[in-house]
């Protein structure tokens, strides 16, 4: 009895504490782009299974999926938490970042709830995003505070900002302050406005973020 005890506490906990941040990335056809925990995007089939997530059907607008027991619709480019208490509810407290073929370590993720692409940079002072993506996520930048800029190609005209929110995979913190450059950029830079609620480590080709309190 006691042997059969011990599996069934464990599940029972694991369904309330081991949320999973899926992502849909794309599609291919009647394949679906998935992101599970901030992996490396996987091209899944409807049925099959990666990472503990099942795709159970998909149109070119959205996915659904199943993990730990519960269903959910995913949309493009919008991360869903699925199998803990709550969905989509920000509360995770971990983030994993594996590193790209370049070194660098990348995922998608959300500021004030519109879909971007970060690049973490430690060596960033502030969350830095450009002129075009702040227009295209809604963030008029106009109001904020006027600020020059060093960079590789001299001085240029950038905006301190406060962002509302800035979420990755099921973690989200909330008034985080940005620079917005007039300068095109092809990623928003994480930089330590963000880093810094968390503590960090390297673990092979990972980087794990731990969200302080």
């Amino acid at each position: 009895m006691k042997a059969l005890l011990i599996p069934m506490l464990l599940a029972a906990a694991c369904g309330f504490a081991c949320a999973q941040s899926v992502t849909l990335t794309g599609t291919i056809g009647s394949r679906a782009i998935l992101m599970v925990d901030g992996s490396a995007p996987k091209t899944v089939a409807v049925g099959e299974t990666f990472q503990g997530v099942k795709l159970l059907s998909m149109t070119p607008e959205q996915a659904v999926v199943e993990a730990g027991g519960k269903r959910v619709a995913l949309r493009m480019d919008q991360p869903v938490s699925i199998g803990g208490g709550v969905l989509g509810g920000g509360g995770g407290t971990r983030i994993v970042l594996p590193a790209s073929s370049g070194g660098h370590f990348m995922t998608q993720g959300a500021i004030n709830g519109r879909s971007v692409n970060f690049m973490l940079d430690t060596g960033a002072t502030t969350v830095a995003l450009s002129a075009a993506d702040a227009q295209r996520i809604g963030l008029d930048f106009s109001k904020g505070r006027p600020v020059r800029m060093n960079t590789a190609n001299g001085t240029a005209q950038g905006y301190m900002v406060r962002l509302s929110s800035v979420r990755v995979g099921d973690v989200e913190v909330y008034d985080v302050e940005a620079i917005v450059s007039q300068q095109p950029m092809p990623y928003v830079l994480l930089g330590n406005s963000f880093i810094s609620r968390f503590s960090m480590r390297r673990d092979s080709d990972q980087m794990v973020l731990e969200k302080r309190f």
